[in-house]
């Protein structure tokens, strides 16, 4: 008997132009949601739904990240993965991404209080992102950084979120964009880290075959959330039990104009 012969790996290029390509044919702004967002299609409580489960996404991101580092015991690895967590949540002298989108939300009309309670989040919102944790807690710790490298793709969006947003939204300025704007430095500055890890540590063609997997998994979440969106508040009469219905929710200036 022949023993099996094992493929080699793909070279370091070669695997990094795959993930890049997964981006390209699967990344989210390709979504006819994030079309109609950035062009002005969107009503404003179509901006509003938007806005309440994006927040579901954006909360969990500093506990999926706390949950690899519990599993991460080189204190290198600990240190770089760090900054994430503040990113999201803030220090002393950072506000963090989570208030810069309740500031959004506020923006938009909704009371950011009622929007930090994740009520009126979609179930199939929740679903994914729930799971998306669970991902990163489980897997492998080289698949747990190849799901964060969506990031590739991000500052794409946010550059086109700014730009589409302020062009066709009255609630659009400076402060309320601001998380856009504090990602176009931080994504760049995360990925350059975790896409030198993964080419790294994915050192045969099983462990890229699950980095690109992972990665794969990571854009069918995102496209999920969007799928969510255009099915409940797109089409008529679909807001699901315990979604978000327009009126629910809002800063008190907009719910007492609302009730007049």
């Amino acid at each position: 008997m022949t023993d099996r012969v094992v493929p080699p790996p793909q070279g370091r290029a070669d695997f990094e132009a795959r993930l890049r390509r997964i981006g390209a044919e699967r990344y989210h702004d390709l979504h006819p949601f994030h079309a109609r967002l950035h062009s002005g299609g969107c009503a404003p409580d179509q901006v509003r739904a938007w806005v309440i489960n994006r927040y579901y996404y954006q909360s969990r991101i500093p506990m999926k990240d706390a949950a690899f580092m519990s599993r991460v015991e080189d204190p290198d690895l600990r240190r770089a993965w760090r900054s994430r967590i503040e990113d999201h949540d803030g220090t002393a002298a950072n506000e963090g991404g989570i208030r810069r989108w309740l500031r959004l939300a506020s923006a938009v009309g909704l009371d950011p209080d009622y929007v930090a309670s994740t009520k009126g989040v979609l179930p199939a919102t929740r679903f994914a992102v729930d799971a998306y944790v669970r991902f990163v807690r489980d897997k492998t710790l080289l698949e747990a950084v190849a799901s964060s490298l969506t990031e590739l793709f991000a500052p794409k969006i946010h550059a086109q979120r700014i730009e589409g947003l302020l062009a066709n939204y009255a609630f659009a300025d400076d402060s309320s964009l601001a998380y856009f704007r504090n990602r176009l430095t931080e994504a760049p500055k995360d990925v350059a880290f975790g896409l030198a890890w993964v080419l790294d540590h994915a050192d045969t063609l099983e462990k890229q075959d699950a980095a690109a997997a992972a990665l794969t998994f990571k854009t069918e979440v995102l496209w999920a959330q969007l799928d969510a969106l255009e099915g409940a508040y797109v089409t008529p009469g679909r807001i699901p039990p315990g979604g978000w219905r327009p009126g629910e929710g809002l800063a008190p200036a907009r719910a007492t104009e609302a009730a007049e």
